[in-house]
Parts: C-alpha cells; structure tokens; sequence
C-alpha cells in the first residue's frame, strides 16, 4: 500500500458499493485521477449493493427500449415476452403513491428523469443486464411484466453486479484502497473539503484531495444509531447488508455543516427468514411471495394487509408491521393452491408442515383454536371472484380487520406450510441534504464547496416506503452525477 501521507489524488469516493464505483468510472471517464476507499477487506467489498438482488427501477417506452440494454436471458425466447409500459410519470406517481406524497419533488425528478440514460450507460460500462425473472407473470405461454413491476437486474444479482464494477474498476487501473476507514473530513482555509482523515492497517494518514464524495451508507448496521433514531426493538432487527455501514459518512458530513434530511426515523424494512444471520444475510433469505399467504403472529391473528399491492410496493414496509408484533416474529401460512407461487430461494427454509390447521398451530407454538378461528374467518370472507397472481385480481375478503386487497385465496388445501419470518433492515431512508446536482448541503441550502454525496446516506428520497428497484437506481444516478460536478467544480478551479 501506498505511504498514504503522501496520497493525493484528483477525486476522493469513500465508499465502494454501486453508488461509488459508478462515481469512479464516471470522474475517471472525464480525465481525472480517482481513488476509493473501502472500509472493508477484498473479501467483504462491494457495501449493501453486494447483498441486493440486483434489481434496478428505471422508465421506458416499451420493450424495445429495455432490449436496447439486454443481454440473452437464458430460457426465454424474446418473441415471448410482453413488457407493458413504465413511463418517467408513472415512476413518478408510484415514488409520491408509497411514500405519501413526502419524497422531495426536485430529487424525485432526478430519479425518474435520469433514471434510463444511466441505466443505459451502466450497460457500456460494464455490466450485463439480464430480465428478472422472480416479477414475470406466466399467461398464456407470454411472459408478461405488469408496469411497475421490475423486468430487469444485473446479472448475477447484487453480486454479480459489484463483481461486474469491479472488474471495470480494475481493468482501467482506478486506485481502491481497502481496509480503509474514513475518520474526518478536511477542509481548507476556504471551508472546502480538501480530503479525509483515515485509519488503516499501518495507523491514522491523511488523503488530499481536490473534491470528495461521500458514498458509504447508512447507519442500518449502527444498533445504537438505530434505536435513537428509528425506535424501541430497532437494535433488535436483522441486518441484510454489509456490516460496515455505521453511519461514519453521515457523521462526518454533518460534523462540518452538513444538514441532516429526510426521514430519519424510517428505513428499507423488509421481510425476512426468521433463521437468517443477524448481520450481513443473504439476498435468498428474504421472503417476499406473503401476498399469497395469510400471515399470522404469535396469537394466531392477522395483522396485516398482505395483498395490498404487488410486493414490489409493500416489502420494504412490511418488515417494520412484523417487528411491532409480540416476540417480533411472524407466519406466513400456505396451503397446496398457493405453495406452487412461492419463490425459488423458500426451498432454503425449513418450513413447519402440517395436515390440520390445529396440528400446524401446534408446530408454531400458537394456540390451536386461536389459529383454526383466523382461518376460518378468513376463508368464509373470501370474494368469489377468480384467483389471478399475474395482476391485482381484487379477489379479496370483506368484513375482516385488516381485509385483503388481492389474491385472497382461502386456506383449506392441506398440507399446509407455514414459514417463520422476521423483520430485515436494508437500508436507512434519514441521510444528508443534497441538491439535484449532489452537492452536499448546509442548513441554509448552500453547498459545502468540494463535497458531494451519493447512495443511501443522502436523504429526501424515501419515505415510510420505497418502490422496489429505486434503491440500486437511486445510487447509480446520484453517483453518476456526484462524479460528474465534482469534475466540473475541479476542472474549474
């Protein structure tokens, strides 16, 4: 490793996920020198972007514009797939529908408008898009996506995203230096951030730098930041992603005046295997197919609107209904009509399995007559109308609290499964106030000469909830335009 007290370089990114290392090869397109830090080793790198599913959120016309970026997906003939629209004014209604009108007008606008010129961009820098197949409804021998739901991801999931970064990254020579924790930002006499004070294997050194962006996450793996700002039980929770996101970008932005944004008491709560690792879980843990289930807590009872929308809409709340309910565990519960729609990664579960509800109460620890009274309700409330899992076919119950919206399909074909499930933070949604152009912001919405901010540590994005996919796109449009001013402002100087 270089001797860093000697380090300097043109554009400092802290922070090696997907936001960062779109913003290293953007400012090293443009002609300057970049060097990335990444808090964790060779073996750990690639931040939260490495435990997603890869799955990015973009506007198109129409498939042909999606083609336009696509690699051949193994299996599927391209003749056979059906891609309805998803324009920039939909995205926009959907980000202000989940997040109660709250995500900043001008920042949502960056994320719908830019979001297929990146999209496209990322596609001649290195990384392979394949359509995704876990949103795919199967008719009539069609493989159709509904607008709103997501037709493509990365190759290879989150993973193979970074590794297809870092590949990139690599083969044009970009510095990373791992192991390497930023401290404390520097400034110059003329309050510009000049570089960072950092801690590595060989002790403290200091880079200089002539702009810095900030790309290093939240503070979901920070359980005392947690509990202060996001509540009771949330240092409780399972993490999903890397466990090097503490909040140290966060904590050293605002300690030289940047303003703290956005919804600071919310985050990415989605629903996961209760069995999973505490730290750092695996994208297969997760266990999104509840909209065909009923899901029950420890009381037998229902709690929660499971088909309010597709999954693409509600996951990232629904973890956070699951950590209010007693013992903070929940039960997905299937019959043989419904275990056919689960996906792929539950065959990793170990469900409990059942021939009689009461019997399968007696698996989860529930009272038997508590679960048999739920489902019964449940099933007697059941809409006639017909079952269809590749829209919101309005098959919901009436008369229950809460009701169910879509694919309401009554419990009553044994073996039953049930599947124990708990609440997994992703992300936090509370960050840095930034501008359109990601310069990092002071209270009085000046911008902090020399500091941009890009990926989950900005705020003003989410709020309550998020659309699935807008995550992974929202960082590679904030690093790409982060990259992009930082260029410009040192170019200009």
């Amino acid at each position: 490793m270089a001797n860093l007290k000697e380090l300097e370089t043109d554009v400092l990114i802290v922070g090696a996920g997907n936001a960062a290392l779109v913003a290293a090869e953007a400012a090293h397109d443009a002609g300057v020198k970049v060097t990335v830090l990444e808090r964790a080793p060779r073996e750990r790198r690639g931040g939260n972007s490495t435990f997603s599913g890869g799955l990015f959120r973009f506007a198109y016309k129409d498939f042909e514009q999606v083609k336009e970026i696509l690699q051949d997906t193994p299996g599927i003939d391209f003749k056979d797939v059906e891609v309805e629209p998803y324009p920039t004014d939909m995205f926009y209604s959907d980000l202000m529908r989940v997040t109660e009108g709250l995500a900043d007008p001008s920042l949502s606008e960056l994320l719908v408008n830019k979001s297929q010129e990146v999209v496209a961009w990322m596609a001649h820098h290195g990384i392979d898009w394949e359509l995704h197949l876990s949103h795919v409804a199967k008719v009539k021998g069609k493989y159709i996506w509904r607008s709103g739901t997501i037709p493509v991801a990365a190759r290879g999931g989150g993973h193979g995203l970074q590794e297809m970064h870092f590949k990139h990254v690599e083969s044009r020579a970009i510095d990373i230096l791992y192991s390497t924790r930023a401290l404390q930002l520097t400034q110059d006499s003329s309050g510009a951030a000049d570089g960072a004070l950092v801690s590595t294997p060989a002790g403290k050194r200091r880079i200089q730098s002539k702009a810095v962006i900030l790309a290093c996450g939240g503070f979901e793996s920070n359980p005392e930041m947690r509990a202060r700002y996001l509540g009771q039980n949330w240092d409780l929770v399972k993490v999903r992603g890397t466990r090097y996101n503490t909040g140290d970008g966060i904590k050293m932005a605002t300690d030289i005046g940047a303003e703290p944004f956005g919804h600071w008491s919310g985050c990415h709560a989605s629903v996961i295997d209760a069995e999973a690792a505490a730290v750092e879980a695996a994208d297969e843990t997760t266990r999104y197919s509840y909209p065909y289930s009923i899901m029950v807590n420890v009381n037998g009872e229902r709690f929660v609107d499971e088909g309010e929308d597709f999954q693409v809409y509600t996951y990232a709340k629904t973890g956070r209904r699951i950590l209010a309910q007693p013992a903070h565990i929940a039960y997905q519960i299937y019959d043989q009509k419904t275990l056919p729609l689960l996906r792929s990664n539950y065959q990793r579960s170990r469900p409990v399995t059942a021939n009689t509800v009461e019997d399968l109460a007696s698996g989860l620890g529930i009272e038997p007559a508590r679960l048999r009274r739920t489902i019964d309700e449940f099933n007697k409330a059941v809409s006639p109308v017909a079952f269809d899992s590749s829209k919101r076919d309005g098959k919901c119950t009436t008369g229950l609290n809460p009701d169910k919206s879509n694919w309401a399909s009554p419990i009553d074909s044994p073996p039953y499964q049930a599947y124990p499930v708990a609440c997994g933070i992703t992300f936090t949604y509370g960050g840095l106030k930034i501008d359109p152009q990601s310069a990092v912001l002071t209270a009085d919405d000046t911008a902090i000469p020399g500091l941009w901010a890009a990926g989950e540590l900005t705020g003003g994005f989410f709020y309550h909830n998020y659309p699935s996919g807008s995550g992974l796109m929202r960082g590679s449009i904030t690093g790409y335009v982060a990259a992009t001013e930082a260029v410009k402002y040192i170019k200009g100087r």
